[in-house]
């Protein structure tokens, strides 16, 4: 993958499935949550998996469904505990570290643009690397819109100014990346492998990588210009 980096003077990048592997939260959402939640009612655990299915359907793509406070109260659960329960599957996805450094050696800004809510951000810092090598960090929480929404580009212009021509947004969801088309931003680039537990994703509409080496060798050039 060739970028001119020339041309690139802030980086915004998405946290889970981007820099962190999305295993932990497939695995959380799919599997844990749904065990556990099925295990409060004895007898009827198919029927409770089934109703929690369609709960996190009907939210899916909006702020509520990325939002551990409205889960826990929906749910009566708390998400925190239950996400802490299996914080040892949090990990970075490979390079990210790399790349985040080689980013901050280049002038490079690095936002961190996500939609997860800060109570799951912060379990995620806690055992990752991550935080000390971005420039700013924006939760999609803070403006009241996800990242699919339109209005959530426009108040992140408003608070934290970016050029959208020299600009590059990472993400591996099509819907934000679409978004993030609308909007405007010039370089796109999307993650095929966000759960290494799972099959790579088909990302036709936009330039896609598997990892950061692939930004980082002669290809990517970052670390040679």
């Amino acid at each position: 993958m060739i970028l001119n980096w020339a041309n690139i003077d802030t980086v915004l990048l998405d946290m889970d499935g981007t820099l962190l592997d999305l295993h932990f939260d497939n695995f959380f959402w799919l599997t844990h949550l749904p065990e556990y939640y099925a295990a409060q009612f004895p007898g009827k655990e198919q029927q409770a998996r089934d109703a929690l299915k369609r709960q996190l359907f009907e939210k899916q793509g909006s702020l509520d469904w990325y939002c551990t406070k409205f889960w826990s109260n929906e749910l009566d659960l708390d998400i925190i505990a239950l996400k802490k329960q299996i914080e040892h599957l949090i990990a970075e996805r490979p390079e990210s570290l790399s790349f985040l450094k080689a980013l901050g050696s280049h002038d490079k800004k690095r936002v961190l643009v996500t939609n997860a809510h800060p109570d799951s951000i912060s379990i995620k810092f806690s055992v990752t690397g991550i935080e000390p090598l971005l420039d700013e960090i924006i939760s999609s929480h803070d403006y009241g819109y996800p990242k699919e929404s339109a209005t959530f580009w426009n108040t992140l212009q408003a608070n934290s100014p970016f050029d959208p021509k020299k600009t590059l947004f990472i993400d591996d969801s099509l819907a934000v990346l679409n978004a993030a088309k609308d909007y405007g931003i010039e370089h796109l680039l999307c993650i095929d492998s966000p759960d290494s537990k799972k099959p790579p994703l088909r990302c036709s509409e936009f330039a896609s990588i598997s990892h950061f080496t692939e930004l980082l060798t002669i290809g990517g050039a970052l670390n040679n210009g």
